[in-house]
C-alpha cells in the first residue's frame, strides 16, 4: 500500500454519522474511478457491510478476499466473519492485532484510496490505525451540538498530538428542511461546527442534511450517493470527495 492514499474518518463522539460518512465517501471516489478500500475499524459496531449490503466471496488461499460493492470498491468489516450479534470483547493488545492483521491479511490488491472508518473517541482502535495503517490525512465529523463539539474538540487534539494532517470537519445533520415551507431547521442549534473549524484553522468541508430517508436506505445497503442523486446530500458528499482528491 505504499502508494495507497490513506484516509480515516474519525469522531470523538458516537452517534453522528461517522460511518454514513465513511461508506459515502469511498462510493464517491469509487464512482470516480478510483480503486478505493473501505476497511471498518469500528471493531465493537461494524456497521460498514450492513449500510453497502455486501458479503465476502468464498477465500481458497490464506488471504482474505475482501467484499466488493461495483467494480472499484473493496470492503472488509469484522461483521462479515462474526456471528450476527457476537459481541466483540477484546482488551488493547488484540485489537493492535486485530488491525494489524486486517491491513496484512485482507488481499487489498492495488488501491488508489484506504478509507478507515474508526469508533467513537481516541482510544485503542485510533491510537493503532496511526501507529499501523499510517493515515495520510483524517476528517473529522461532527454535528452542530455543543457536547458534540466537546468530543470532537478532544479528537483534533488526539490528531494534532500525533502529529497527523487534519484534512477538515464534515458537520452531519446539520439542517432539516421544512417539508411544508422549505425552510431550513437547526434541529441541533448551529454555529458550533464553525467555531471549532476557527478554532483549530481547518477547513469546514461539507454540511450534510438530514433526511429520513437516508436512515432506510443505510438499512437497505443503499448509500446516499447513488439513491439521492441531484439531491444537497450527493453535492456534499462530492465535496468531501474532491477535497480528498486534492490531496
Amino acid at each position: 500500500m505504499e502508494k495507497t492514499k490513506k484516509i480515516a474518518v474519525m469522531s470523538g463522539k458516537g452517534g453522528v454519522g461517522k460511518t454514513t460518512v465513511a461508506v459515502n465517501l469511498a462510493v464517491a471516489l469509487a464512482a470516480e474511478g478510483y480503486q478505493v478500500g473501505l476497511l471498518d475499524l469500528d471493531l465493537h459496531g461494524p456497521n460498514v457491510q450492513r449500510m453497502l449490503g455486501v458479503s465476502l466471496p468464498p477465500s481458497e488461499g490464506e488471504k482474505i478476499v475482501p467484499a466488493k460493492y461495483g467494480d472499484s470498491l473493496k470492503v472488509f468489516s469484522l461483521a462479515m466473519i462474526l456471528q450476527e450479534g457476537a459481541p466483540v470483547i477484546w482488551r488493547g493488545p488484540l485489537k493492535h492485532k486485530a488491525i494489524e492483521q486486517l491491513t496484512r491479511d485482507v488481499e487489498w490488491g492495488d488501491l488508489d484510496y484506504l478509507i478507515c472508518d474508526l469508533p467513537p473517541g481516541t482510544g485503542d482502535e485510533a491510537l493503532s490505525t496511526f501507529q499501523i495503517i499510517k493515515p495520510d490525512a483524517v476528517i473529522v465529523v461532527s454535528t452542530p451540538q455543543k457536547v458534540a463539539g466537546d468530543d470532537v474538540r478532544r479528537a483534533i487534539n488526539f490528531v494534532k498530538r500525533l502529529n497527523g494532517k487534519i484534512l477538515g470537519l464534515v458537520e452531519n445533520m446539520s439542517y432539516l428542511i421544512c417539508p411544508n415551507c422549505g425552510e431550513k431547521i437547526y434541529v441541533f442549534g448551529k454555529g458550533e461546527t464553525e467555531k471549532l473549524a476557527e478554532e483549530f484553522g481547518i477547513p469546514l468541508l461539507a454540511r450534510i442534511p438530514m433526511d429520513i430517508e437516508i436512515v432506510s436506505l443505510s438499512d437497505e445497503g443503499k448509500p446516499a450517493v447513488v439513491y439521492k442523486r441531484g439531491t444537497t446530500i450527493e453535492e456534499e458528499f462530492k465535496k468531501i470527495a474532491e477535497k480528498v482528491l486534492s490531496l
